[in-house]
């Protein structure tokens, strides 16, 4: 049997596979990454059940989250999947849902304002708005896109991501930031956030700009990123409305159980559940 090899062409039909499947750009790029990472460090050698599993154990020597770890075995196992060689794929970390989140990746709604505040005094409009948009209405950041003049107008957007049709409500206070957003930089119609030369926003981009804020903020940057503020949003719904079937219906989750790792609880306000149980006397 000929060696099994990662070459440039496999990735490209592999690429093309993930769109048929309507894959997100996001997904595509991540799953990519992951791959070439893998093609580096086999350095030359063949693709083996062996080869694989070393590749496991070297990402659990490496600091990586088990979550992120199990993410990149995914993109490996999907593209072996893809390419028949199922005898090469891994087993993925068996991760215990865990009871709280860490404190040093968990957004609060004062260090989120802290950001806004911080964006405006910099004149940093449009990613003001941007992070508010995110934070309001609970999209990922590759549905940005479908932020248009049309939705602002409509006073809602339906989004078409993973096979799915969902329609997300847009509060009036933000269609009105949004319409004055894009009537001051002449949007007549389509997308709102674009680059100056009239391109989408980047996934890159937008973390990016979060990112470099987060010094004149004082925010931790480990905190500041596209997903956070959607898990914000996700935290505040369920604590004004507690349905988590609706915020699982508004944040476009396939499974209840997605949902509850949004409205997982700090470490710190878990020691004070604990705390309130009054069980040491």
């Amino acid at each position: 049997m000929s060696e099994l090899t990662i070459s440039s062409e496999r990735l490209t039909a592999f690429a093309a596979h993930l769109r048929a499947e309507e894959r997100s750009a996001g997904t595509i790029e991540n799953y990519l990454r992951h791959i070439r990472a893998f093609a580096v460090w086999l350095d030359g050698s063949p693709v083996t059940k062996e080869t694989a599993a070393a590749w496991k154990e070297h990402l659990l020597t490496q600091d990586y989250a088990p979550a992120t770890v199990n993410a990149m075995l995914a993109a490996l196992n999907g593209l072996f999947h893809f390419l028949g060689w199922d005898g090469c794929r891994v087993k993925f970390l068996r991760v215990q849902r865990r009871l709280f989140r860490d404190a040093g990746r968990e957004l609060t709604r004062p260090e989120y304002e802290r950001l806004m505040e911080t964006a405006r005094s910099r004149g940093q409009e449009r990613l003001a708005l941007l992070m508010e948009t995110i934070c309001a209405t609970g999209i990922r950041v590759s549905e940005v896109q479908y932020i248009t003049m049309e939705a602002a107008k409509r006073g809602r957007t339906d989004i078409f991501l993973k096979g799915k049709i969902r329609t997300i409500l847009l509060p009036e206070k933000l269609c009105r930031k949004l319409l004055k957003y894009a009537q001051k930089h002449k949007t007549a119609s389509g997308e709102i956030f674009l680059t100056r030369s009239g391109r989408s926003l980047s996934r890159r981009q937008i973390w990016a700009e979060m990112k470099q804020l987060c010094r004149y903020a004082g925010v931790e940057p480990g905190k500041v990123f596209p997903h956070n503020f959607r898990h914000l949003f996700a935290t505040i719904f369920y604590r004004a409305c507690k349905d988590i079937v609706r915020l699982a219906d508004v944040l476009g989750h396939s499974s209840i159980e997605t949902t509850r790792i949004y409205l997982t609880t700090s470490g710190a306000e878990h020691a004070q559940q604990l705390n309130r149980l009054g069980l040491i006397l």
